[in-house]
């Protein structure tokens, strides 16, 4: 049996080619690939995405995925919520699974807390409103200016960080499990490790001082987190993750 972690795929699972992810070729179904948000399969609705999801669902292994802050909302909420392996969770395809927010999994014999969201950075020009009726000058200025800007319900969601009953949720489910897991699995990471790892670039919001609550109070074995586009051992504990794939076991 085998788990494996990686970081953002935003749509794009070329790692996940035999040629680049050899190790599936003795994987099966009970065999897993965790991804650390941005996942970006479930996107539009579109052709792309449904072809890319099919070809996730043929893999040998089962597809994990916590959601980050370039996810589609609106169409995760669409799909049904069932129980899975202790935890709730949501099947966009039979072997494609959100790991929901706040949950804690039993997998292989480990234990893994779940929680995606994170707040983004690239909106130094705003969220636009594309009911505005300047919406369009707006879209085109601060697409010639060349500022990063996002369009509410579009390619930006307030989903993006968590809702305060999903941190009591997690509160909750923690504390069934003595707050003890084996492996945290986020798409950020706690305050103070995010100002070592970014020097001071992204500043602190109410998820990742929460995640610095859960590091002080959880006893955990690993830590990986998605979001920054790094690969890099934090701590020997603790490990940013974007394109390697980590064997856990």
């Amino acid at each position: 049996m085998a788990i494996f972690i990686t970081g953002d795929t935003h749509g794009d699972f070329t790692r996940l080619r035999p040629l680049f992810f050899p190790a599936q070729s003795d994987m099966t179904k009970q065999d897993y690939v965790i991804i650390c948000g941005d996942f970006g399969g479930v996107w539009d609705d579109g052709p792309e995405d449904r072809y890319w999801l099919d070809w996730l669902e043929e893999k040998p292994f089962a597809t994990l995925f916590i959601d980050g802050n370039h996810d589609n909302f609106d169409l995760l909420a669409a799909y049904p919520i069932e129980p899975w392996q202790g935890g709730m969770v949501q099947r966009v395809r039979p072997s494609v699974i959100h790991l929901m927010r706040g949950q804690v999994y039993q997998l292989q014999g480990l234990s893994f807390f779940t929680m995606g969201g994170a707040r983004s950075h690239d909106i130094s020009g705003g969220i636009l409103d594309p009911d505005d009726p300047l919406f369009r000058e707006a879209h085109r200025q601060l697409t010639l200016q060349g500022r990063p800007h996002r369009i509410n319900h579009v390619t930006w969601w307030k989903e993006e960080l968590p809702r305060e009953e999903e941190y009591q949720t997690a509160r909750d489910n923690l504390a069934l499990h003595g707050w003890k897991v084996d492996c945290v699995i986020t798409h950020c990471c706690p305050t103070s490790v995010q100002a070592g790892l970014c020097q001071g670039r992204y500043p602190a919001n109410p998820l990742t001082d929460f995640l610095e609550e859960l590091s002080q109070r959880c006893q955990f074995k690993r830590w990986f987190f998605g979001h920054y586009h790094l690969d890099q051992v934090v701590s020997g504990r603790c490990l940013a993750v974007h394109e390697e794939i980590i064997p856990l076991k």
